[in-house]
């Protein structure tokens, strides 16, 4: 290649291409520039994860949906982490480092009894609870005691804490830190089925209960064997736990002069010496009083040495040791006991404004520190993560997980020294920046959950909040912060911060994100087996979303407690629902439309001795779904009664064209001249060829199919018979061609109205037999008339008076071959 011009080696192009020929990449200069070349860890809107033989979509919009995992989408059983994973994760779960210079390396003082004790307890497979005050140096013994016991069960050493945790958090965190399975919770019955197999020495530091929930947590492991480190005032555990009790006392007075020289790192002068004694007299020997009180000594010397306050002049490796004090130097005084024993003002006072504002907000968060990369936000100084330094080289921080928090007494303390008096403000600012951090897509739900206690008291001190606005900032933040908890399998900070988050929008007035939260529990609820709760969250949440019309949020409630109702055994309210509103598609599980469809109820069923049973798949309706068997038990007559009104619809349409049929079919013909048919005629004695009248009945009239006088024949009564007008009185009735009874009244053509004729006693009606006034009949009546009638009479009843609708056609054979001659009439 050309000398003078070497084209793209003169600018580096030549390495880059050898890295990239040797599988590495250039990293993008700015983190939040997408790199196409490798994956980068971002947090997915939605996550779905699997718990037990749920499948759980995490939906930060509308809210999370449940559903019964489809075969194909159950994960893998779960792995054994191996050895080095197991160190791989102690590792990330340890409390950050510190920036700044390592502080000196304190040893074990006057513990190494209790260390061998507690070993050879372990290796026996005996469980200890180590109790001892806050700040007696429990944590360091129990680090130590870890160390030792690395080779003694096959899984190694767990360490958990218990600071703020159930129960159930240590039995889940203990699954996660032997087992590998991503995206998975197993249910309780699978969860303890594995436990029962993990052999490991599990160290719990900062232990928060005991009683019947320690038994519970030792008897879901078996095979392991628990060192427990708790304080004085957490329950004692019952006597069937069979636990080995340690306590922890403090140092002697010459271990705690040991430990202020190794903190100050130079030897005490007399003065310093007497003044410790006293210290040690009134702080009961407590080690982490002596750091406390070794910082104080150190800032005094700083000031003896220079103008420069301890916190501007951190010492730095290579620096010059300070002079030593002598009797003809100028020294400022020794704290004053009181001064020794509460010392957090008094260091606080000293350290530099990003470490007394660091300090400001962990008063506000109730003693939770945030992680080292989230105070330069919080601080507004980009060199703010520094501070966490200063103030764990003072005593004033201990770990608590992968977290640092307030040490012992020193919350109480800073707040008497007035560093909560603006706890509100700084607690809603750190809200603010949780919020948009939870929320951001670079932030996986692992880094989310690990904050989560931070998250927590952000949102405690807030709510309930006297200021406008505190509410809002913590439903802002609970949103933001859920579903990333959600995600990162940490249900326990899940439900706390849906709690406040419900509480915040009650107070707040926000039903929209107050009926999401009560969702959210409702979900968490049916995952976690507990049905009684889910079913009154997500009610209530379904409640709210239907009066502010939320559709999607509705319908996703109504699938989640559907199969609450499935998996209690009960029914699922169907009622209360919205006009336009999808309900859920049924289940075949569940009561839904059979196979061939829904049979068509008869217009009048036939009462039966035993009652019409719904049959449903379950037994018995529990007390809790009373409510929706009522429910679903209105929607089935409803259902009847609908059919009903439409058959009657159908029957009565049928029965109207039928009677327009029939009267064009009867009444073709045209009335002959001369004879006219009227109502106002009467039949006498000279009408009837055989001398009988035509209103009396004929011995031959039982032939027609009716039944002889005096036989116990029905007839109508006189509320049945209408008086024809030239009759003094109305005549007894004769049977009809057809059997029936004949009221013996003249009939015409056209329906008569109600002054003319009443209801028929018996439903059906009356058909009275007239003749022409002037032709008398040429042939005596043989017999019945053999037609049918055209509609034959029915049972069905009617809700007013039946009219009869009778027409004769006075034309043809059939008008003078029968006497009487009757027409069949049609009910309306």
């Amino acid at each position: 290649m050309d000398p003078t011009h070497r084209g793209p080696e003169e600018y580096g192009h030549d390495r880059e291409r050898q890295r990239e020929d040797a599988g590495e990449r250039r990293q993008s200069p700015e983190p939040m520039t997408p790199d196409f070349g490798r994956h980068t860890p971002q947090q997915a809107r939605m996550v779905q994860l699997v718990s037990g033989d749920l499948l759980l979509t995490v939906n930060p919009v509308d809210g999370s949906e449940v559903e019964p995992c489809p075969p194909g989408e159950h994960p893998a059983a779960p792995v054994r982490r191996t050895a080095a994973q197991r160190t791989g994760r102690e590792r990330a779960t340890a409390p950050p480092v510190p920036p700044g210079p390592p502080g000196p390396q304190l040893p074990l003082l006057e513990r190494q009894e209790e260390r061998e004790r507690l070993v050879r307890l372990l290796a026996r497979g005996r469980s200890v609870r180590l109790t001892g005050t806050a700040g007696s140096g429990r944590t360091a013994l129990l680090s130590a005691v870890a160390a030792d016991c690395a080779e003694l069960a096959p899984d190694g050493v767990v360490r958990l804490s218990g600071h703020k945790r159930t129960i159930t958090d240590l039995l889940y965190g203990l699954f996660d830190a032997v087992h590998l399975a991503p995206l998975h919770r197993p249910d309780r019955a699978e969860l303890l089925g594995l436990l029962r197999g993990i052999g490991a020495v599990v160290v719990v530091d900062d232990l928060e209960f005991g009683g019947a929930a320690l038994d519970e947590l030792l008897d879901a492991t078996p095979e392991c064997a628990f060192l427990l480190g708790t304080t004085p005032d957490v329950t004692a555990p019952t006597d069937d736990a069979h636990l080995e009790e340690v306590l922890l006392a403090g140092l002697g007075r010459g271990a705690c002069l040991e430990l202020l020289e190794r903190v100050v790192e130079r030897p005490l002068t007399d003065e310093e010496a007497n003044w410790a004694g006293d210290l040690w007299f009134e702080s009961e020997g407590l080690p982490l009083r002596f750091v406390q009180a070794g910082a104080l000594l150190r800032r005094r010397d700083h000031a003896r040495t220079g103008p420069e306050t301890y916190g501007s002049s951190e010492p730095r490796p290579g620096d010059a040791s300070p002079l030593p004090l002598t009797a003809a130097s100028p020294s400022p005084d020794l704290p004053s006991l009181g001064e020794g024993a509460a010392p957090a003002a008094l260091l606080a006072s000293g350290l530099s404004r990003a470490a007394r504002d660091t300090l400001r907000i962990a008063v506000a968060l109730g003693g939770e520190v945030p992680h080292q990369a989230h105070l330069p936000a919080l601080v507004g100084d980009t060199h703010a993560d520094a501070a966490l330094g200063e103030l764990a080289g003072c005593g004033l921080l201990s770990p608590a997980g992968p977290r640092f928090r307030l040490a012992a007494g020193v919350l109480a303390q800073l707040e008497t020294g007035g560093y909560g008096e603006d706890a509100a403000a700084h607690a809603r600012s750190a809200a603010q920046h949780y919020a948009w951090w939870a929320g951001h897509p670079s932030v996986t739900p692992e880094r989310a959950a690990a904050e989560a206690d931070a998250v927590i008291a952000a949102m405690a001190r807030l709510v309930p909040g006297d200021e406008a606005g505190q509410a809002s900032a913590a439903v802002l933040l609970a949103r933001s912060a859920a579903p990333a908890c959600a995600a990162g399998m940490h249900w326990g900070a899940w439900e706390r911060v849906l709690r406040i988050g419900q509480e915040a929008a009650r107070i707040a007035g926000e039903v929209a994100e107050e009926a999401y939260f009560h969702h959210e529990l409702g979900v968490l609820a049916l995952c976690t087996g507990n049905l009684d709760r889910a079913r009154a969250e997500l009610e209530t949440s379904i409640g709210m979303r239907g009066a502010l019309a939320d559709k999607s949020g509705a319908v996703a409630g109504r699938r989640a407690l559907a199969l609450v109702a499935d998996r209690s055994g009960s029914l699922a309210p169907v009622a209360g629902s919205a006009v336009g509103e999808e309900l859920p598609a049924a289940r075949q599980e569940e009561t839904a439309t059979p196979h061939g469809g829904i049979p068509v109820l008869p217009l009048f069923p036939q009462r039966t001795e035993e009652p019409a049973t719904l049959v449903s798949r379950q037994a018995e309706v529990s007390a809790q779904g009373t409510g929706s068997a009522r429910s679903l038990r209105r929607t089935v007559l409803g259902g009847a009664r609908r059919n009903l009104v439409a058959v009657g619809a159908g029957v009565l349409l049928v029965a109207v064209l039928g009677t327009v049929v029939t009267l064009g079919a009867t009444s073709g013909g045209d009335t002959p001249e001369g004879q006219k048919v009227t109502t106002e005629q009467s039949a006498d004695d000279g009408d009837s060829e055989d001398g009988f009248s035509a209103d009396e009945p004929t011995d031959g009239s039982a032939s027609g199919g009716g039944a002889p006088a005096g036989s116990g024949s029905l007839s109508p009564g006189p509320s049945d018979r209408a008086t024809p007008s030239g009759s003094g009185t109305p005549s007894p009735g004769t049977s009809g061609p057809d059997g029936t009874p004949s009221t013996g009244e003249p009939t015409s053509g056209l329906p008569t109205g109600p002054s003319s004729s009443g209801p028929s006693s018996t439903g059906k009606p009356t058909d009275r037999p007239t003749k022409p006034p002037t032709t008398p009949p040429t042939t005596p009546p043989t017999t019945p008339p053999t037609t049918p009638p055209t509609t034959p009479p029915t049972d069905e009843p009617t809700d007013g008076p039946t009219e009869p609708d009778t027409s004769m056609s006075a034309s043809g054979p059939a008008a003078t071959s029968s006497a009487p001659d009757t027409v069949q009439g049609i009910p309306s």
